[in-house]
């Protein structure tokens, strides 16, 4: 049995721009939908969602039955973790708070067995369909992706010294803590956010590396994909949830909906 070719680094070297959507309220059921409302790509977020590897093994299993491709943002650059998600047949990992070209070659060596790296060897997981992929170990790390998040000023300053790190398959710019780290938390939309927010898709082309970022709404990752982002993810499964849910209401009181607490993600 061969290994399944990782779709979302495919898609990464095409012209077209992905869209996708976070997944946040940790449920197989509504993981499996949003797979099937026509976005390229879920990511399933570990970092600010309470979901331990068993859980995030449902939410592989419920999306890998729907036309999306499934990005898990871990919940910190932790070797242990990497591999525990790796054997359980995560593809493509997004590591967030990456800070400088250091933290970046952890991340990476990680996901790469020893010769390239120092992730743990296990024959029988989910990710080698246990055991039945029998040349894994070898042919891993082709299908691996590593997407590292840019979430500070001095991160996006670090840029040019994180791209020349070998293994790195695409950059993603962090808005929500980005602001938050410039003295604007809660306002992304602010001039100086979107200032550095261009600045680093500008970084990312020059080094030849995707770069992608994720926003409130459909007019806002519209701007984002004008500035020249390569892949973009748009709300979440909760705020869709909700926003429909306020809509709904206020239509049905009379009321003016209002979608302000609803946040990036």
């Amino acid at each position: 049995m061969a290994l399944s070719v990782n779709r979302f680094k495919q898609w990464l070297g095409e012209s077209r721009v992905p869209v996708g959507t976070w997944l946040m309220t940790a449920s197989p059921n509504v993981a499996e939908a949003i797979g099937f409302a026509g976005f390229d790509y879920v990511v399933l977020d570990m970092e600010h969602v309470p979901v331990d590897v068993p859980q995030a093994i449902a939410i592989m299993q419920a999306v890998a039955g729907t036309p999306a491709d499934l990005v898990v943002r871990l919940p910190w650059n932790d070797s242990v973790m990497v591999k525990r998600v790796l054997d359980s047949g995560a593809k493509t990992l997004m590591f967030p708070y990456i800070q400088n070209a250091e933290e970046a070659r952890q991340a990476v060596a990680s996901t790469r067995y020893p010769g390239r790296g120092f992730r743990g060897v296990a024959a029988v997981h989910r990710a080698s369909r246990y055991g039945t992929v029998k040349n894994y170990l070898q042919e891993a790390e082709r299908e691996i992706g590593v997407i590292l998040q840019l979430e500070t000023p001095e991160a996006i300053a670090a840029l040019p010294e994180i791209a020349e790190v070998d293994g790195i398959d695409a950059l993603f710019i962090g808005p929500g803590d980005l602001a938050a780290a410039m003295g604007h938390i809660g306002d992304i939309r602010h001039s100086e956010v979107q200032d550095a927010i261009g600045e680093a898709v500008v970084g990312c082309r020059a080094h030849g590396l995707p770069c992608g970022i994720v926003g409130a709404d459909p007019a806002l990752v519209g701007e984002y994909i004008a500035k020249g982002f390569a892949f973009v993810a748009v709300g979440s499964d909760m705020s869709l949830m909700m926003g429909r849910a306020q809509e709904y209401l206020a239509t049905l009181r009379g009321e003016t909906s209002s979608t302000e607490n609803s946040g990036v993600y």
